[in-house]
């Protein structure tokens, strides 16, 4: 598993921008495709074909069950309308906080995933069991436990924002795809027995759920684990070609920086890795030493050259004593 570098946690400022636009794309996806209902209409019926050809058509038995107790059904509905949009941001955040080096990874995940499905909701819109026609078998569990909840027999929004929703969105179930992403997290990170309990049995009981509620069909949750499954192969390479573009801006932003001019004092300028010459630093003229050229002025201190045979040589001690000696002689004659 692709895990970040230590010192390079992920902030928040930045993290929630990203979460908000993919959102903002996946829920743009879902409006473009709202009208194309007589084609979903036709795909969720050769859906239903395929799986009657194959008997796995596990939706009708389930929803069967539902309808008939509403000690299953109240909870299912409640389930399906809330545990999406709570338990997956709530695990996301918490991945944030005490999984740093993983949370780039698992966010990856999601997302890739998300907008995987919101390609399938495009190319492929499906209308859900529930909105067949009633001859077909299917009950609407949103519609028939409606004065429960808060949410309106079109949709499992609130009442009044049905009509902002895309309901023939079913191929593939991101329901199941990302409980299935909070199971593998929670199974993978939990510290307790019941975390990895819940880890089990969460996506499996979503499973159950959105096909007992009439949402999904069976081929949909099926897709949603393969979207789950393209995501996670997708992630890691995802996250290294963002490091190598981020790596080369870094490289080229140093060498921009490198290049340009530096002081190095009063008032000298000079490109970066030149140093100025011993004679600019000596404070020596430039045509110094060179026959006909300007004296220059000499720092303080120093004194001026005289030449070594002008110099007034020391006498040594005996030379001393000699010439005493001469002087006295001298003066006795």
């Amino acid at each position: 598993m692709y895990r970040t570098p230590l010192g390079k946690r992920p902030r928040w400022w930045t993290e929630l921008p990203l979460i908000a636009v993919v959102y903002a794309v996946y829920s743009a996806g879902r409006l473009l495709v709202r009208g194309n209902v007589q084609p979903a209409i036709d795909h969720g019926l050769a859906i239903l074909d395929l799986e009657k050809t194959f008997r796995i058509n596990f939706e009708h038995p389930l929803n069967r069950l539902f309808t008939e107790h509403a000690s299953l059904g109240i909870p299912a509905d409640f389930a399906y309308a809330s545990l999406h949009y709570i338990l997956t941001p709530a695990i996301l955040v918490w991945a944030f906080r005490r999984r740093p080096r993983d949370y780039r990874f698992l966010r990856s995940w999601l997302m890739i995933s998300t907008l995987i499905g919101l390609i399938g909701f495009t190319l492929l819109p499906t209308c859900p069991p529930r909105l067949l026609d009633a001859s077909y078998g299917f009950v609407d569990t949103m519609a028939q436990y409606g004065s429960y909840g808060w949410w309106g027999g079109d949709a499992s929004a609130p009442r009044g924002l049905g009509g902002m929703t895309n309901q023939y969105a079913a191929m593939p179930s991101l329901h199941v795809g990302w409980a299935l992403w909070c199971g593998v997290v929670m199974w993978r990170y939990g510290r307790t027995t019941w975390a990895k309990i819940a880890g089990v049995v969460y996506p499996a009981a979503i499973t159950l759920i959105v096909m007992g509620t009439a949402n999904h069909y069976f081929l949909d949750a099926v897709a949603g684990v393969a979207v789950m499954g393209v995501g996670l192969l997708l992630a890691k390479p995802a996250l290294r070609l963002v490091d190598r573009v981020r790596e080369r801006f870094s490289a080229a932003s140093r060498q921009e920086t490198a290049g340009t001019s530096a002081n190095v004092g009063a008032g000298c300028e000079t490109s970066a890795g030149t140093a100025p010459s011993r004679a600019a630093v000596s404070g020596s003229g430039a045509g110094a030493g060179r026959p006909g050229a300007p004296e220059t002025s000499r720092e303080a201190g120093t004194g001026d050259h005289i030449p070594r045979e002008h110099i007034p040589r020391q006498q040594s001690r005996d030379e001393a004593g000699d010439s005493l000696a001469d002087d006295a002689a001298a003066a006795a004659r």
